[in-house]
């Protein structure tokens, strides 16, 4: 039991986080405002954290929590392209409402000059978990490809995904990043379907 109550305290001090940074913008944001926000603690904050920047890191939770909601929320009868192209939007509109172009350019940024780890590429998160279960299915059911691999398929996804925010960042965030990927997901994801 403790330890799914420290998932839950880490939680809630990633998702306040997070809401604080979009709403009153990163470098205005305390470890205060987070310990309050949160209704936690300063021992249980620096249980987790080493301090505000170290949460830097922690959008990959937030992501990661967002496709594991949308795992449980998608309609079954869709088919494995339908379930990505709904899985990016849904994600990118959570982007394009609750993550600012600054932030998202600083994770890219923490990912670039890090000697440790990566979390955008840790291929036990949640993200890539349901991906390519998503990808597995689609080519047992004669969706997608398979002279391709699962992996493979699940690496081209998440390498134009983080592509397509990558640029959205380089251009300040000057566009919608949903409705910019309602154009481009599904062209790249023509190149996956079943011949």
């Amino acid at each position: 039991m403790a330890r799914k109550t420290g998932r839950n305290t880490k939680g809630r001090i990633v998702s306040a986080a997070w809401k604080l940074f979009y709403e009153q913008g990163y470098d205005e944001t305390t470890v205060e405002d987070i310990i309050l926000e949160s209704a936690t603690s300063k021992g249980s904050f620096y249980h987790y954290f080493e301090g505000k920047d170290a949460l830097l890191g922690s959008l990959s939770i937030v992501f990661d929590e967002k496709y594991e909601e949308l795992k449980a929320q998608m309609p079954p009868e869709l088919n494995a392209v339908d379930k990505l192209i709904y899985m990016n939007r849904e994600l990118f509109t959570l982007i394009d409402n609750s993550v600012s172009v600054e932030l998202l350019a600083r994770l890219f940024s923490t990912q670039l000059t890090t000697k440790g780890e990566k979390h955008l590429l840790d291929r036990s998160r949640a993200y890539f978990r349901v991906v390519q279960q998503v990808v597995r299915e689609g080519q047992e059911r004669g969706e997608l490809r398979t002279d391709l691999t699962a992996n493979e398929i699940m690496n081209a996804y998440a390498m134009f995904e983080r592509g397509m925010m990558y640029d959205w960042c380089l251009n300040g965030g000057d566009y919608a990043l949903a409705r910019y990927a309602e154009q481009m997901m599904p062209m790249f994801l023509e190149s996956c379907r079943a011949k």
